[in-house]
């Protein structure tokens, strides 16, 4: 039987901690899903030895560990640690896996060989750079914020920093899928800057090594639900700790909790172990089709006849 409202026990001075008390079956459904998951995703990552999946991994673990610290909380809902742990633990785990998404745009790109990297708005040497140094900045303000929620003194800063950080992600998040759909729709026309291919080389260019299509879906997906889950926090923070999302429990549920496990299991699903390289001779004959200010530049508008 669940405690009511008025049951909340106070932090200190009068000071609440939270708005409802915890609901102790739905956090251990959560925290079971994401530890199931998570532990698929571990034992996937070592099989294929893809460690770029790390942080996905962490995120998902650190989810459950969320889920974990509000069972805790609701038996404790005085106690500051276990609130700031599932603060901490429910509010960034999603730019982890970000992180590992946008490694996973480079791998299908270099996996498709010069065609699929001359197709990229920006190198592909810089990709992953540039979207992982934006989640990483993201990351780091979310959870410098997080924590300041607890206190009353510091909670407007912290609410600040957290929305800030999910702007943030959200703007490379943005960018991200654009320089996604563009490499998409280049690939896909078959559009390299600088050549036309002759017939021969055209059925080798067009020989793909893995289902990359998938994959693109899968990117597609997951980016979609990420980005409809920071939404769902901002507007939480910005209507206030007397709006309605966080003195309800439900929408944390179905915006949060329950779109980073779809996250998951669609990334599970159609898991980049699936990325293979083109055969060496398709991509030295790929090379050679391939001059190179084409290469500098990549796609252009010359289509393939």
């Amino acid at each position: 039987m669940l405690l009511s409202r008025t049951e909340l026990l106070p932090y200190k001075n009068g000071e609440y901690l939270w708005k409802y008390v915890p609901s102790v079956p739905l956090a251990a459904i959560f925290a079971a899903l994401f530890l199931v998951v998570s532990l698929a995703h571990t034992w996937k990552m070592i099989r294929h030895r893809l460690w770029f999946c790390l942080p996905f991994t962490l995120g998902g673990y650190l989810e459950a560990l969320g889920c974990a610290a509000r069972i805790v909380s609701r038996y404790n809902s005085d106690k500051l640690i276990p609130f700031v742990i599932q603060s901490i633990s429910l509010l960034i785990p999603p730019s982890l896996f970000a992180a590992s998404i946008y490694m996973t745009l480079g791998r299908i790109m270099r996996g498709l060989g010069p065609r699929g990297t001359a197709c990229s708005i920006i190198r592909v040497k810089w990709l992953t750079t540039i979207f992982v140094v934006g989640d990483v900045l993201a990351f780091n303000i979310q959870g410098a914020g997080a924590p300041m929620l607890a206190k009353e003194s510091t909670a407007t800063m912290g609410k600040i920093l957290v929305i800030v950080g999910l702007v943030v992600q959200i703007a490379f998040f943005g960018l991200f899928v654009i320089a996604a759909i563009i490499f998409d729709m280049r690939y896909r026309r078959g559009v390299v800057s600088g050549f036309a291919l002759v017939q021969e080389g055209q059925n080798q260019m067009n020989v793909s090594p893995f289902n990359w299509q998938k994959l693109m879906t899968m990117l597609y997906a997951t980016s979609a639900l990420i980005l409809v889950r920071s939404i769902f926090r901002i507007i939480e923070y910005v209507m206030g700790y007397d709006g309605y999302l966080l003195t309800n429990e439900w929408p944390l549920y179905v915006f949060d909790l329950a779109l980073m496990v779809v996250t998951m299991v669609l990334f599970y699903v159609w898991y980049p172990s699936m990325i293979k390289p083109l055969p060496e001779s398709t991509e030295s004959r790929s090379m050679e089709l391939l001059p190179q200010h084409a290469k500098a530049r990549g796609c252009g508008s010359r289509a393939y006849s």
